[in-house]
């Protein structure tokens, strides 16, 4: 099984899947790592602040044929990151989507209004970030509120975290 896990930015996609990964033993791909592999070695001249939609079309056919090499494999795979496109089951043949559980999370705007100096300070749990400037309450409200629009305008599923942030992903 292939998990992807998707969503706004600082919403712990990161964190939910080290919590899968401690769980279940499936190992991880971080698209961010990918993300910095690339660049860093000089394979693309996009860099770490390019807009996203470059970003996602440069990386996701890289990541798109790393889960089908799993999937025919039989073997499980956490991805995660927000470079995962809304129109990704187009991607793959029926057979191939059996095996995929999608798991995308936005937080509300009240979540997000009232709990935003614990979404900042919980930036880094996982992976050290090294500017998180661009972290502003009215960015972080701007990208779940479009994340969820897309989500729901291609009828996925997506966890809304509302009250507390309590995210359990059983598969």
């Amino acid at each position: 099984m292939v998990i992807l896990i998707t969503g706004a930015s600082h919403t712990g996609k990161t964190a939910l899947a080290q919590k899968l990964l401690e769980k279940y033993k499936y190992p991880y791909l971080s698209i961010d790592h990918l993300k910095m592999g690339l660049i860093r070695s000089g394979n693309t001249t996009l860099t770490p602040t390019s807009e996203d939609e470059k970003l996602t079309a440069y990386l996701w056919p890289i990541v798109r044929e790393v889960v089908c090499t799993a999937i025919e494999n039989g073997q499980n795979l956490i991805v995660e990151g927000c470079y995962i496109p809304f129109d990704w089951k187009k991607d793959f043949p029926e057979e191939y989507l059996s095996q995929i559980k999608y798991c995308c999370l936005v937080m509300s705007e009240r979540y997000v209004r009232e709990h935003f100096e614990d979404i900042k300070r919980y930036a880094n749990v996982i992976e050290v970030r090294q500017d998180d400037t661009p972290c502003t309450l009215e960015s972080v409200l701007a990208d779940n509120a479009a994340v969820l629009r897309c989500a729901k305008e291609q009828g996925l599923p997506y966890l809304l975290i509302e009250e507390n942030y309590e995210i359990e992903v059983d598969l």
